[in-house]
């Protein structure tokens, strides 16, 4: 009986239709569209359109900002304003243009110029950012169904296989 009534209040939280776009969305959004853009650009400088479709593509920046909005704490979160807004200010004073507007090289150098800084703030942004990228893409849908062939249960069952003997039996 108790089993039964726990199913009951877990199953309204049980959403069995499948992932949605607007699922990923931050239930109390931290950034604007302009700094979600900025977010989008960036994940797609980490991971960019190849022969397979980039961080951009798969929504990744949506999954960062959900993360850092809803599962992280005040601090994390100042970081990703901060940087973000370190992000911008560093493509205006180096290439004297916006961040979207930069070549993949500049971008990419600046980047790393944030990845190297001695300034704690940049490091743990980029290191942040790069982190959940990571782990946005390769557990989205695309990748875990087209490239690594996600298999719910591993393995295989062979009940009827031949085996042959590599030592006789006596």
């Amino acid at each position: 009986m108790a089993l039964v009534a726990a199913g009951l209040l877990v199953l309204p939280g049980c959403d069995t239709s499948g992932w949605k776009e607007t699922a990923v969305q931050a239930t109390d959004p931290l950034l604007s569209a302009k700094q979600e853009g900025l977010l989008a650009e960036i994940v797609e400088t980490l991971i960019p359109t190849t022969d397979t479709p980039g961080a951009k593509e798969l929504k990744v920046h949506a999954y960062v900002h959900k993360m850092v909005a809803d599962c992280f704490e005040v601090d994390a979160q100042e970081v990703l304003i901060k940087g973000l807004d370190t992000t911008e200010q560093l493509a205006d004073k180096k290439y004297n243009k916006a961040f979207a507007a930069a070549s993949m090289e500049e971008k990419t150098a600046i980047l790393e110029q944030m990845s190297k800084s001695d300034e704690a703030t940049q490091k743990d942004f980029y290191e942040l950012v790069k982190g959940l990228t990571i782990r946005g893409y390769m557990t989205s849908e695309y990748v875990m169904t087209n490239i690594t062939k996600y298999e719910m249960v591993p393995g295989r069952y062979h009940g009827c296989v031949p085996v042959q003997s590599s030592t006789p039996l006596s």
